[in-house]
C-alpha cells in the first residue's frame, strides 16, 4: 500500500513542495492565527491559478475505480467518516472527522474537504513552520480527537492522504475553491455567557445533550467534557466556534444566527471544561498567538466572572 500512496498522493505533494519552495512570500504575516483561517499563512500563488474557479465535482466514493488504489481510498474514507472507531487506538475522544467535516469531507456546505490537497503543503503560524498534509492530519489528530499521532508511514496515515488525493482530483494548487469556506468570525461581539445558556437550552440540546457530551460523533458531536476536542484545538477559539455556529447551526438553517447570538453560545460552549493541551507554550513559536483561545485560565474567569472580554477578542 505505501509505495502505491507514494505513486499518487505522493505526486501531488512534491508538486505542491516545489511550488511552496519557488513562491513562498518572504513577507509572511500572522494576526492571532497566522491568518484567518486555523493559524495558516496562505502562501503567494501564481495570478493563474489564484483566479482559476473550479466546479464542485468530487469523484463518488461509490465509484473508486478498480485498482491498486481502491483499498487504501476507502480505509481512508471509513477514518474519515468514523475516526474514533476506525482509529481508536489514536484517538481519545469520541469525535471523527466528519464531527466537524460533515459527510467525510463531502458536504459542501459545511467545512468542505473537496480539494484540500491544493492547499498543502502550507506555512501554519501555530506551527511557525511549513507543514505537509501528513503533519497537518497529525495536528488534528492530537488536538481537535485528543489522541495520539500516526506514524508516518502507518496504512492509516497513508490511506487519509489517498483518500484526500482521490477527493482533490481535478482541484489544481493555489485554485480558487469557493466552497471551502473559512468558519471565522472577523468580528465578534462580547458575548453573553447567560444568553448562550439559554439558547443552547433551547435549541441544542436535542443532539447535543444538556451536558455537552453529544448523542453520536457524526450526529450530535461532544462540544465539552472529555470525549470533546482539547483547548489546542482550533474550535477552541472563540472566533472559530463562532463562526462554525453561525455558519452551520442548526442544522438544516446555516446562517440564520445573528452574530450576537452565535457568539454567545460559543462562549457558552468554550467555558465548559474540555480536555487540555499540554503544549499551548510551544505554539505560534514565531508569535501571533491569539488572545482568543478558551484555555483553563480563560475558563476560571468566566466562572469567576472576571473575564475581560474586550481582551479577548481584541486580535479578532
Amino acid at each position: 500500500m505505501k509505495a502505491i500512496v507514494t505513486g499518487i498522493a505522493g505526486t501531488v505533494l512534491l508538486a505542491g513542495s516545489l511550488f511552496v519552495g519557488a513562491v513562498i512570500s518572504d513577507k509572511i504575516l500572522g494576526d492571532a492565527n497566522g491568518e484567518t483561517e486555523d493559524a495558516t499563512v496562505q502562501t503567494q500563488v501564481p495570478t493563474t491559478a489564484a483566479s482559476q474557479k473550479v466546479v464542485y465535482a468530487p469523484p463518488s466514493i461509490e465509484e473508486v475505480p478498480d485498482g491498486p488504489m481502491k483499498e487504501a481510498i476507502l480505509y481512508g474514507y471509513e477514518l474519515v467518516n468514523n475516526t474514533h472507531v476506525a482509529a481508536d487506538e489514536y484517538v481519545g475522544n469520541q469525535l471523527s472527522c466528519t464531527s466537524c467535516h460533515a459527510g467525510a469531507g463531502y458536504d459542501e456546505q459545511v467545512s468542505s474537504l473537496v480539494g484540500v490537497m491544493a492547499n498543502y503543503p502550507q506555512y501554519i503560524g501555530r506551527s511557525g513552520s511549513i507543514v505537509t498534509i501528513e503533519e497537518r492530519i497529525n495536528g488534528c489528530m492530537i488536538r481537535s480527537m485528543n489522541g495520539k499521532k500516526f506514524e508516518i508511514n502507518s496504512d492509516e496515515l497513508e490511506a487519509m492522504v489517498a483518500y484526500f488525493a482521490y477527493i482533490s482530483e481535478g482541484v489544481p494548487i493555489g485554485a480558487e475553491r469557493e466552497w471551502a469556506g473559512a468558519s471565522n468570525m472577523k468580528s465578534v461581539p462580547i458575548p453573553d455567557v447567560a444568553n448562550g445558556e439559554e439558547l443552547y437550552a433551547q435549541s441544542c440540546i436535542a443532539c447535543h445533550a444538556a451536558d455537552g457530551s453529544g448523542t453520536g460523533a457524526n450526529t450530535g458531536p461532544a462540544l465539552w467534557g472529555e470525549n470533546s476536542f482539547n483547548d489546542g484545538a482550533g474550535m477552541a477559539r472563540m472566533s472559530k466556534m463562532a463562526g462554525y455556529i453561525q455558519n452551520n447551526m442548526p442544522i438544516g438553517a446555516g446562517g440564520t444566527l445573528t452574530d450576537q447570538d452565535a457568539s454567545d453560545l460559543a462562549a457558552y460552549i468554550l467555558s465548559q471544561d474540555r480536555p487540555e493541551w499540554a503544549n499551548h507554550d510551544k505554539d505560534w513559536p514565531k508569535g501571533g498567538r491569539p488572545n482568543d483561545i478558551m484555555d483553563k485560565e480563560k475558563r476560571q474567569q468566566v466562572k469567576n466572572n472576571t473575564i475581560d472580554w474586550e481582551q479577548v477578542l481584541s486580535t479578532n
